[in-house]
């Protein structure tokens, strides 16, 4: 296990509290060192998402000292941001949420210190991408209905995603709107599509923005 990925797990245990965040606290502090940005994200799809997305250019984050720290949800920023940021470890930050948590990051962020009535371009500019509306939208508009269907049956799901299609909620929606509730029906399958529609993309033209421009911070 590299240290990034080691800083990554202490990271999140220390926040976490219980009876090994006094350990783990000393741990990531002990790894903070080797780490040159940490980059916050809402949960594990998002991380498995960047990473491939790097990999496809040729970039281990890790070994260049980049942890991808999954935050269990955007409410938690404000913990992360503690032991994180000013205020705490002082590390380069970056990150990546939905639309609708925007305002947690926002609110967190200017709670440490990194500025004051933040604008979406002011968190672009703290490194902070947001995607319209989440990560499965970006992707489903990058590929297209067509191609993400393709990916589904490359994963052998073609039939779950026809009986899911064939529910009654489900009937009458668009094919853009039902790709997205299954990809996302469980965590499991948010992680699994985040790497296979990311592998996916056509680099020169089809990278969501959000993705695009978080890479290219850090």
């Amino acid at each position: 296990m590299g240290e990034s990925r080691s800083f990554e797990q202490a990271l999140v245990t220390w926040v976490a509290g219980g009876p090994e965040a006094e350990r783990a606290a000393r741990t990531a502090r002990e790894l903070a060192g080797g780490v040159r940005t940490a980059v916050l994200v809402e949960g594990d799809s998002d991380r498995a998402a960047i990473h491939t997305l790097a990999a496809r250019h040729g970039r281990d984050l890790g070994a260049e000292g980049v942890a991808v720290v999954p935050l269990g949800g955007a409410t938690n920023i404000g913990h992360f941001l503690n032991v994180c940021g000013p205020p705490g470890l002082g590390l380069a930050l970056a990150g990546l949420c939905d639309l609708g948590e925007e305002r947690y990051f926002r609110r967190h962020l200017e709670r440490v210190g990194l500025g004051s009535g933040l604008t979406p371009e002011d968190l672009e500019g703290l490194g902070f991408q947001v995607c319209d509306a989440d990560l499965e939208d970006e992707l489903i508009r990058a590929l297209g209905a067509d191609g993400v269907i393709r990916v589904i049956d490359a994963q052998g799901e073609t039939r779950p995603f026809r009986t899911f299609q064939g529910q009654p909620a489900q009937r009458d929606r668009p094919v853009e709107h039902q790709l997205r509730r299954f990809l996302g029906t469980h965590s499991g399958r948010k992680e699994l599509y985040a790497r296979a529609l990311v592998a996916d993309l056509d680099l020169a033209a089809g990278v969501p923005r959000p993705l695009a421009r978080l890479l290219d911070r850090v």
